[in-house]
């Protein structure tokens, strides 16, 4: 019923608890969730997890944010993705959040690393998992760039995940052909604008998410996330919308299987 569409489960508070969590989600109705990929390091483990189990599927990607790990070039990411159950490219993506003493320009190697992943997108046919934070100008000119826009036939498209940028971001992510995935965050109290994004977002190109371990929804906040909590962003963007729970639950999950294909069943 319900499909998570980013999670961490490689990560060791999570893959201690896997058995755990799996009987969670399938309590909850959580049927599939597509298992991110920070590091080439760490695409061994993730890649067990989606040939291991039939309704997990996984990224390959290095996150934005990681420095001092293996630096992908375009031929380390389409040969991972040419395996098994690889269904996307990422978690890739700019974030200028915690810059330090640095500079914007200083972060070039984050820019040169995010064209990478797009050029591996295009090469393969497989979408991006995207990642901004306090970036998404520099995040839009670059998909814009290197093509990444809606009327060009060889683009990869992909997935803002876990957003928390305005309306005119989303309105020029959707206008590039992407996809807008919301997270527990919207479920938070002080999540009024992006409530009103969510609201703003066609159904046909939402997902929803858990990032887990990080961001569990009301009530869980503050709590290691995981999967079977996906169903509160579905109940969430459902009050929203005013709709049933169970039709954003088949939206979402329908445009999970149109955006990652293979990934029914």
């Amino acid at each position: 019923m319900f499909t998570d569409s980013h999670c961490h489960l490689s990560f060791p508070e999570l893959q201690a608890q896997l058995p755990q969590i799996r009987e969670a989600m399938a309590q909850a109705q959580v049927t599939r969730a597509l298992c991110i990929c920070t590091t080439l390091e760490e695409f061994e483990t993730v890649h067990a997890l989606a040939t291991t189990y039939d309704n997990f599927w996984c990224s390959v990607g290095v996150h934005p944010d990681n420095e001092g790990v293996t630096e992908p070039t375009l031929q380390d990411l389409v040969q991972r993705a040419a395996l098994p159950k690889v269904v996307a490219i990422g978690e890739t993506g700019l974030d200028y959040y915690r810059l330090g003493e640095r500079s914007i320009a200083d972060m070039e190697w984050q820019r040169n690393r995010f064209r990478t992943h797009i050029r591996a997108a295009r090469q393969t046919g497989k979408p991006l998992v995207i990642h901004t934070r306090s970036a998404s100008a520099d995040t839009l000119a670059i998909l814009k760039e290197e093509g990444e826009t809606a009327d060009n036939a060889g683009r990869a498209g992909g997935v803002f995940h876990c957003f928390t940028e305005t309306a005119e971001v989303a309105r020029a992510a959707l206008d590039l052909g992407f996809y807008i995935s919301f997270s527990g965050i919207l479920t938070f109290k002080n999540a009024s604008d992006l409530r009103e994004v969510a609201r703003f977002v066609p159904l046909d190109r939402t997902l929803i998410e858990t990032d887990s371990p990080y961001l569990a929804p009301m009530p869980y906040r503050g709590k290691t996330n995981n999967p079977s909590y996906v169903p509160y962003v579905a109940k969430q963007v459902a009050e929203i919308r005013q709709v049933p729970v169970e039709t954003i639950a088949e939206a979402t999950s329908h445009n999970f299987e149109r955006l990652f294909s293979g990934v029914s069943v």
